[in-house]
């Protein structure tokens, strides 16, 4: 009897653990020994979800500010850049030799995707996420294109319009 209900509260402190919600940098998780029929709560250090937006990747650009409309000129000359420059390995909806750009900017920042474009070497060794990137697209790395910061602006605000 006693088995049974250390088993039930064990199986219920576990449930109420587990449906507890929100995120935090800790967990709790019941750890019942087997020589004892006491249950200990353990703290323990659980992966902390990183902001993505909060990346800023490694390389000249710090700060961007979108305005709240698409600048279509410039996002036209971001698309003929794109066209000549990215085609070879990106496509706008298909993950290709390197990933699909529809979407990007609410995945990334726009100081990171500007920083992988002008420094694509130093973010694929240094930036975790790029790191991660390199391995799922078979370790072929981004090409530099050599463009100018100007440029790369450019493309981002084609991106904001996929």
């Amino acid at each position: 009897m006693k088995k049974s209900a250390f088993l039930a509260s064990l199986f219920g402190m576990s449930l109420l653990l587990a449906c507890s919600g929100g995120s935090t940098e800790q967990t709790e998780k019941i750890v019942a020994s087997e020589s004892s029929t006491a249950a200990k709560v353990v703290k323990e250090e659980a992966p902390v979800s990183e902001d993505f937006m909060s990346d800023k990747g490694i390389g000249p650009v710090t700060a961007v500010v979108l305005d709240e409309a698409v600048n279509q000129e410039m996002a036209k000359k971001g698309e003929e850049l794109y066209n000549q420059m990215c085609t070879a390995c990106h496509k706008p909806d298909v993950n290709f030799i390197g990933p699909a750009q529809k979407g990007i900017l609410s995945r990334r920042s726009p100081e990171w995707v500007m920083n992988m474009i002008l420094n694509p070497q130093e973010m694929l060794e240094k930036n975790e996420y790029a790191k991660n990137l390199l391995k799922e697209y078979k370790n072929v790395p981004m090409t530099n294109q050599g463009l100018s910061r100007e440029q790369a602006r450019e493309i981002v605000e084609y991106f904001r319009t996929l």
